[in-house]
């Protein structure tokens, strides 16, 4: 999987908020997209941002569209503290540790079928399950976040000092270390496990664990909106992929865009504690 794991998201960020740029008119909307952990460069998907951006214009009737796509949770921290976006378009993860501190609000979500975070699964080639994996040597680039790892993602089915840890910064780094042999275990997600068929020598890498399909991709307003502007677009959000932007929807993996709410994520807020 190459850019093409970045436009989803930043698709629904451009076709359903009208961004904020440093210095913009009071009356824009604007719209952070954070997705940490992706795979492929965002530079590749402004094609796809200019669509969605008329399409967000021509729906919502709002100004110049421009939107910010981090992948950096302390870069987000930041431009939420200095922009003031409406709007969020979150990985699980970052949702969880922002929501408090930033007041969020979920309106919506957004299943990819690219993006990945949906599910995380322990793999190896030697190993034959969990209990194999302990006490070796694991890698990962998800071990930045160890509150969500393990209590939403393991949900007490292990923790990480169960392991020897090799963190890494790029996604598909963990499996070619499998690959040759540097590490016991990985810790991946569902979008680099769907790369194992297309990655040379990892034949044989088998899941010995998986988590429970977890909620997608969160749509968030920010105390910055005003109530009835976010009442107003939560309620649009199932128009988005409807009409002339389905078949956008479907060039960049979107598999569904709709309204939602706190009780969406309670399991996973729970799980994850105050």
């Amino acid at each position: 999987m190459g850019a093409s794991a970045f436009l989803p998201i930043l698709a629904v960020a451009v076709l359903t908020f009208a961004p904020t740029r440093a210095g913009a008119e009071p009356d824009e909307v604007g719209i952070l997209v954070l997705k940490e952990h992706g795979l492929g460069s965002p530079t590749l998907a402004q094609p796809y941002v200019d669509r969605f951006v008329r399409l967000a214009a021509e729906r919502n009737r709002w100004g110049a569209a421009s939107g910010q796509y981090l992948t950096s949770r302390k870069a987000a921290e930041s431009f939420i503290e200095t922009q003031k976006p409406h709007y969020a378009i979150l990985s699980l993860a970052a949702f969880l540790a922002l929501r408090k501190s930033d007041r969020l609000v979920a309106i919506g979500r957004v299943a990819s079928s690219l993006a990945g975070g949906r599910q995380y699964f322990l793999v190896s080639k030697q190993a034959a399950d969990l209990k194999g994996c302990r006490g070796a040597r694991l890698a990962s680039d998800h071990l930045d976040d160890v509150r969500f790892i393990e209590r939403v993602v393991a949900r007490s089915q292990f923790g990480l000092g169960d392991f020897i840890l090799v963190p890494n910064q790029r996604p598909l780094q963990s499996i070619r270390q499998l690959i040759a042999g540097e590490v016991r275990c990985a810790l991946v997600d569902d979008a680099q496990l769907a790369e194992l068929p297309h990655l040379e020598g990892a034949d044989g890498i088998h899941a010995v664990w998986e988590s429970a399909l977890l909620p997608p991709m969160a749509v968030v307003g920010l105390p910055s909106a005003p109530a009835s502007e976010r009442e107003t677009f939560k309620t649009s959000l199932q128009e988005v992929c409807a009409g002339d932007g389905r078949s956008a929807c479907a060039e960049v993996g979107i598999s569904s865009l709709g309204a939602a709410s706190d009780d969406d994520y309670a399991a996973v807020v729970a799980a994850y504690g105050d």
